[in-house]
């Protein structure tokens, strides 16, 4: 359902500059673009640049390039400013470390000195259709306040025991997700100083004013955990509306590694948007 009147709406795009955007990109920001047209709303851009390793200024200039010329606008972005500048996530470090430091002093969150290669090899079977293992939960029990004076260590937020996560998604329907079978434990900043995706995306809807959210099917889950930063930081959360997901002549999804299919490649042989936008709006049409 739409925003109540009295809350205009307001949708985002937020493309992370780690390769050329695909067509799978281009059709789940398409549905978002005609979402906030359609509810005569604003549009922001925001370029979710936190993995440093991966991400290039030029993956960056070209999300803007190719997209315009996919057909797509917004009334607020890194190439036109606004009033909820910067639209780098890599400028609002202060705005992250600022939730963060509620958290902390709510007891919500924890310090984690387990590796990566702890965690991988405490998770009995893989957790199917996410990217993050369930957490095993063998520092959950620290105190926000024992913050370990030497090495490494992961700031991560504590979930109740068995606690159900539902929400009404705009295309799928009724979710719900359970704490300990979905999702476990989740990390919100890391040992390098960079907020962990789910607080950096909470963090920026709320700040942004967004009233719904849109993007791929693939991120269900995480809005089970975001939803629980949501609650923790005393703030509705948004509408949601995930998208179907785009896939190739096999059946897998659409990657950064799909080079054929990157609107760069579409664009530079001459393509034409339009036909490109029908195209991903038909099924088996890949």
């Amino acid at each position: 359902m739409p925003p109540a009147p009295n809350h205009p709406y307001v949708g985002r795009i937020a493309p992370s500059p780690t390769g050329y955007l695909h067509l799978g990109h281009a059709q789940t920001f398409q549905i978002a673009h005609e979402r906030a047209r359609a509810a005569a709303g604003k549009l922001i851009f925001r370029m979710e640049d936190l993995d440093r390793p991966r991400c290039r200024p030029q993956f960056a200039a070209a999300a803007i390039e190719d997209l315009k010329w996919f057909g797509l606008d917004w009334d607020e972005g890194p190439d036109i400013g606004g009033p909820h500048a910067p639209y780098l996530q890599s400028g609002r470090i202060r705005f992250y470390r600022e939730f963060l430091d509620q958290l902390i002093q709510a007891e919500m969150v924890y310090p984690c000195t387990c590796s990566r290669k702890e965690i991988q090899a405490s998770v009995s079977a893989p957790n199917e259709g996410d990217e993050e293992a369930i957490y095993s939960g063998h520092c959950r029990n620290r105190s926000a306040k024992d913050v370990p004076t030497t090495g490494r260590f992961n700031w991560r937020f504590r979930v109740r025991d068995s606690e159900t996560t539902t929400f009404v998604d705009g295309h799928f329907g009724p979710q719900s997700f359970t704490a300990g079978n979905h999702f476990g434990d989740f990390v919100v900043w890391r040992h390098d100083g960079i907020p962990a995706y789910q607080l950096a995306v909470v963090t920026d809807d709320i700040l942004m004013g967004i009233t719904e959210v849109v993007r791929g099917g693939d991120l269900l889950v995480s809005t089970a955990r975001q939803i629980l930063l949501y609650q923790a930081l005393g703030s509705p959360p948004p509408l949601f509306h995930h998208c179907e997901l785009v896939r190739d002549s096999q059946g897998f999804r659409l990657a950064k590694r799909h080079e054929s299919l990157s609107l760069r490649l579409l664009r530079t042989h001459g393509a034409d948007p339009g036909r490109q936008m029908k195209l991903t709006r038909e099924p088996n049409s890949n």
